[in-house]
Parts: structure tokens; sequence; C-alpha cells
């Protein structure tokens, strides 16, 4: 995972939440390999560096049935989704289109997760652009420019592909989806969605969410481009009401 802290990490995946912001359920899976997959929250040693807490045991990461779980009120409203108003299950997702591991949850996990549950889930979609991801910003901005059109999750999906980021790739996903390319183009130059997206990043800042991909599953964190499992995981558990 991608982070805002230009500190060197030892993992690639990281993310950084304030100290005692978060107090959310991270679901950790033990692997054939013993591996545990899951994060738990993150905190900042005294030089500000992320730090990941140290994995324990299975049992240790999963809340206690008499555990109070936290929940974060995350708003939707207004932001671009997909699926049901009134799914039972609503996903919100902080991403940022130059991410590697944006593109690979993208890629690995984002369809077949939405197979799995036709009809149960909602996938909204909050920015995060990066500051040392240069077309992170442009890129949402031409997302959302095509969302005038009603084509934001066609471009959305445009720009996890393999071609590289910019202004010329961005017209010619436009022109491909059969866009009004002068509209779109003018909304580009008006920078008609920097505002926005610049908001929706502070609101992650300000919440502690500080690197990419980070979801909210009905308000429970979960952190990085975790596989399939961990999302069937919760979300299974969220659907039976196993989750306090």
């Amino acid at each position: 995972m991608k982070t805002i802290s230009d500190s060197p990490v030892k993992s690639e995946e990281t993310v950084t939440f304030k100290r005692g912001h978060f107090y959310a359920v991270l679901v950790v899976l033990a692997f054939a390999a013993g591996l545990l997959v899951g994060y738990m929250a993150w905190g900042q040693n005294a030089s500000g560096q992320a730090v990941a807490a140290q994995p324990g045991n299975v049992e240790d990461a999963i809340p206690a049935p008499t555990q109070t779980v936290k929940r974060y009120d995350i708003p939707t409203e207004g932001f671009p989704s997909i699926g049901p108003e009134d799914a039972p299950i609503t996903i919100v997702e902080f991403s940022d289109y130059q991410c590697p591991f944006c593109k690979r949850w993208h890629d690995e996990v984002y369809q077949d997760l939405m197979k799995a549950y036709p009809g149960q889930i909602r996938l909204v979609i909050r920015n995060l652009p990066l500051g040392f991801h240069p077309e992170a910003l442009p890129a949402a901005q031409a997302a959302m420019c095509a969302g005038e059109q009603d084509a934001y999750w066609a471009f959305h999906d445009a720009l996890f592909g393999d071609s590289p980021l910019g202004q010329d790739t961005y017209l010619q996903y436009a022109a491909k989806l059969g866009l009004d390319t002068e509209a779109f183009q003018k909304c580009l130059s008006e920078e008609r969605y920097r505002e926005f997206i610049e908001k929706d990043a502070a609101f992650a800042q300000n919440l502690g969410v500080n690197g990419t991909p980070t979801f909210f599953i009905n308000g429970l964190a979960i952190v990085g481009a975790q596989p399939l499992e961990v999302f069937k995981n919760v979300i299974d558990k969220e659907l039976a009401g196993e989750i306090p």
C-alpha cells in the first residue's frame, strides 16, 4: 500500500492511522503457509514514521463477542457509487488511480467480490490522491468529468488499465467511450472537480487515513489490497449479524 509519508518503511503495503483514532475490526486469516492476512491498527512512533502493530494470534485479532467494535460514519452522498442504494453492505474505498495496490485490488478482487454478492454490495469511491503520484489528482478529475456524461465507472475501470496516465490517455478514453470530448476537455481544463477531490482527501487525512487503498465495510476498516477471502470473511459475518 502506498502512504503519504515519505519516510522509509519495511512494508510496501502500509497505512498510518492517528494513535487512538481508530479501533476497527480488521480480519486476520491463516493461509496454508501460515501467513496472517489482515492488519491491526497502525500507529506512529516518536519520529512519526509509519509502523505496523505486530500480528499476534488469530484469536487476538478477532474481537471477543462482548467487545464493542467501532464503526465510522463515512459520508457517501454525492460520491460515485455502484450497486443498489439499499444494499445491506456499503463499501467505501479511498483510492488513488496511480497507486499500484489500488490497481491490484481492482484487477484481482473488485469484480469477483461484486459477483459473489449480487445485489448486496454498494461500492462507493472516495478519492485520496497521494502527493507523490503526479497523475493521481488529474486522473481523479478525469473520472469525475466522465461522470458528467454517465460514464464514471467505465472511465474508472479504464484508468486501471495498462496505459500510462496523462492528458492524452484521458482524451483517448473519452473518445473510445463515445463521450463529448469537447465538453470533457473543457471540464478538465477548468479543473472543475479539483476542489471537490482535495476536500475528499482532506477528509480522509483528518480521519487518519494516509494510504491507499483503505476500505470501510459498513464503517469497519479494512486496510490495504487484501485478497477476496478477507472481504468475504467480514461481509459474511456482517450479513449474519455476528459483528457487534
